[in-house]
């Protein structure tokens, strides 16, 4: 995720990490050139002049704004809920820690269950992620625990089953009210629920359709604009068509980048810095006290 202040108006054109330009600098670049041609030959093309009135644009812009406009919500409305979910896991892994911590009676129990919550939070990290959980997740499990669940296909579960058995065994040794279980077993479900949210916006794209709609129709509408405005704004036409390129591609490329929150991009949600949240909570929890630092942007970006 991008951190930073917005420049100052001199320096407004000359910001690139954190813009879309570099997405979408070629489309940009071939319908200027495209423009540039029109505007040369007024509108020539294999000797027969194309002369498109402003009425055609007038009825695709609006609409493909509007429709350009209602997919960025619904992928920001995506990238928001992801943003949420995160936040929950956030909450729920500190009350599991506080519940463990006064409502189980001593044993090894509670701490194994804390030190599983830092793990279940890497874990589902990088099963959204597509990598390999081993050198963030180990650490925190018990070796035996760690060479058992390694290679199911679910680790997060794996690790929410540890804590169902772990609870149990609290429950059987009677270091836990029977009244009580309630309470954690409800901290354990809300942070499955995050999992099978996330699993549900990773695994629920945009219709392909729709945005490949919208992407035809952008650059469509992009080509067929200088044979539009030659005729009235002349040497103009190049200048104003990449202006109005850059506007519909980069609303485009905008929703594309935010559609899937939990990549590793410079606009994806930083989960690295909300996992090292989680582990400087759950482990100060515990008493430690070499806690890590919380990790700051680097080069204005946040992992």
């Amino acid at each position: 995720m991008i951190v930073r202040d917005r420049p100052s108006a001199l320096r407004l054109f000359l910001v690139m990490r954190g813009s879309v330009m570099p997405n979408i600098w070629r489309s940009l670049l071939g319908t200027t050139l495209l423009a540039i041609a029109v505007t040369w030959t007024q509108g020539t093309l294999w000797g027969h002049k194309i002369t498109i009135g402003a009425i055609p644009f007038t009825l695709m812009g609006l609409p493909l704004a509007i429709f350009l406009g209602f997919r960025n919500n619904a992928a920001y409305d995506r990238y928001w809920e992801g943003r949420k979910q995160w936040g929950e896991l956030v909450l729920r892994s500190r009350n599991l820690a506080r519940q463990c911590l006064s409502l189980i009676d001593g044993g090894d129990a509670r701490e194994r269950m804390i030190r599983r919550g830092i793990a279940y939070a890497h874990a589902l990290r990088h099963r959204l992620r597509r990598s390999d959980p081993g050198p963030d997740v180990a650490p925190w499990l018990d070796k035996d625990e760690w060479e058992r669940v390694r290679a199911l296909p679910n680790l997060p579960h794996a690790l929410m089953l540890g804590m169902g058995a772990d609870l149990q065994g609290c429950l059987r040794e009677r270091r836990l009210e029977p009244a009580l279980v309630p309470a954690i077993d409800a901290s354990l479900s809300a942070m499955t629920g995050v999992a099978a949210a996330c699993e549900r916006i990773h695994g629920t794209p945009i219709p392909f359709s729709y945005a490949l709609l919208l992407h035809r129709t952008a650059y469509l509408y992009c080509v067929l604009l200088p044979f539009g405005l030659v005729d009235a704004i002349g040497d103009l036409t190049p200048l104003v068509t990449l202006l109005v390129a850059y506007t519909f591609f980069g609303l485009d490329a905008i929703g594309d980048e935010i559609e899937e929150p939990f990549g590793i991009s410079d606009h994806d949600l930083p989960l690295e810095a909300i996992c090292r949240t989680i582990e400087i909570d759950l482990r100060s929890a515990l008493g430690d006290t070499r806690l890590p630092p919380p990790l700051l942007p680097v080069n204005y970006r946040l992992n």
